[in-house]
């Protein structure tokens, strides 16, 4: 069987295009994101946070929920909390261990039924009316661990947070303002906070890393 020239030059056109692809798309577009992430803010290693020790207790984009010591007093602003139909739990925190919605629709009896433990459960936690308490408080992410809350959510929390940290509930205020963050590009999203770093800047930290929180 005899090729002309005409076939092997395709033949030939296409090795240099396999070759070319291979080249950016398996060598140089992956050395430019990885060189890209090592220069940004952190992202590519999980942007880590550290407290005034230097210790590292969490990320910044992974929302894990604090946990007060039993008997002790709840110094600290909460994330959301994410339900999980496998284990019947509306209180599940969000945590990476357990990252999942609950994937039931707005008809679910078993949603509605977390949504309302949840919101009992808060109002009574933070002293209001269960009607006053926030969406986001008694709604999970997609993911499960969203790191951040909404401002009034964070403004339901203030009060509490303020007694038992020792602090008035003005300077509370001012923290929860100064770690707002605005919409992306000024319109996409909705205002919110990074609880870990609200936290952090409460003085509290992980259990057993840096000082302990001033509530216990």
């Amino acid at each position: 069987m005899r090729f002309g020239i005409g076939f092997l030059k395709q033949v030939w056109a296409g090795l240099l295009v396999l070759l070319a692809l291979t080249a950016i798309l398996g060598v140089l577009y992956p050395a430019a994101v990885w060189g890209l992430g090592r220069i940004s803010s952190g992202s590519a290693e999980g942007s880590p946070v550290t407290d005034a020790s230097g210790c590292v207790v969490g990320s910044r984009w992974i929302g894990v929920d604090p946990q007060a010591q039993a008997g002790k007093p709840d110094p600290f602003f909460h994330n959301r909390l994410v339900g999980s139909v496998a284990d019947g739990d509306p209180f599940t925190t969000g945590d990476p261990a357990a990252a999942l919605p609950t994937n039931q629709g707005p008809s679910s009896e078993v949603l509605a039924g977390f949504i309302d433990a949840r919101r009992a459960a808060i109002a009574e936690r933070e002293g209001v009316a269960p009607q006053d308490v926030p969406v986001d408080a008694v709604t999970g992410s997609g993911s499960g661990v969203d790191p951040h809350i909404s401002p009034e959510y964070a403004a339901l929390q203030v009060r509490r947070v303020a007694a038992v940290n020792g602090l008035s509930e003005d300077r509370v205020r001012e923290l929860v303002a100064e770690h707002t963050e605005g919409r992306q590009l000024g319109f996409l999203g909705a205002e919110r906070v990074n609880v870990l770093e609200l936290n952090l800047a409460l003085g509290l930290t992980a259990p057993g890393c840096g000082a302990a929180p001033s509530g216990e």
